[in-house]
């Protein structure tokens, strides 16, 4: 089978199935990085368990707030990215070298999105005392517990504590 002959489907496909691979990888054994972290759901969830401090609050909203403003532009970006990618996929004859170099723009906007998301968790444990950072990882590894939560929730959680 040629690069001619695969759909531009079946290519998006693949993609997507690689990367669900690779988040089911993550699930099934334990994220060595995540269980060090704390998401900011969960320190603003259990912020008068960890004694949070009120110029320690506004370190993270502030740090959530600047990630969000960004995460938004880097977002916008990757969907005109991936859209250009499929667009160059439509065609009968694919330039390799054009859909190549457009998965290397979507690859590296996911990247620094990552690497933003990862920036916002590192401020979050920074701002942390090792005391809160202990009864966190109490209240997170507790059965029953909540885990840590999701980047999605992070603007619900951010909703919640302006009110």
């Amino acid at each position: 089978m040629t690069l001619r002959q695969i759909s531009p489907i079946a290519v998006i496909l693949l993609l997507l199935g690689g990367r669900a691979a690779l988040a089911q990888e993550k699930k099934e054994g334990q994220d060595d990085v995540a269980k060090n972290l704390f998401a900011p759901e969960l320190v603003l969830k259990h912020q008068q368990e960890i004694e949070l401090k009120p110029a320690q609050r506004a370190a993270v909203l502030a740090a959530i707030k600047q990630v969000q403003t960004d995460l938004i532009d880097l977002q916008l970006n990757m969907a005109e990215q991936w859209q250009g990618l499929v667009k160059l996929l439509e065609g009968t004859e694919i330039d390799e070298k054009k859909a190549l170099e457009q998965v290397d723009k979507v690859l590296t906007t996911e990247r620094d999105i990552k690497r933003m998301q990862l920036s916002l968790l590192l401020k979050i444990k920074n701002t942390l005392t090792r005391d809160q950072q202990a009864r966190l990882r109490s209240l997170r590894d507790r059965p029953g517990g909540d885990g840590g939560g999701s980047a999605e929730r992070m603007d619900e959680a951010l909703s919640r504590q302006q009110q």
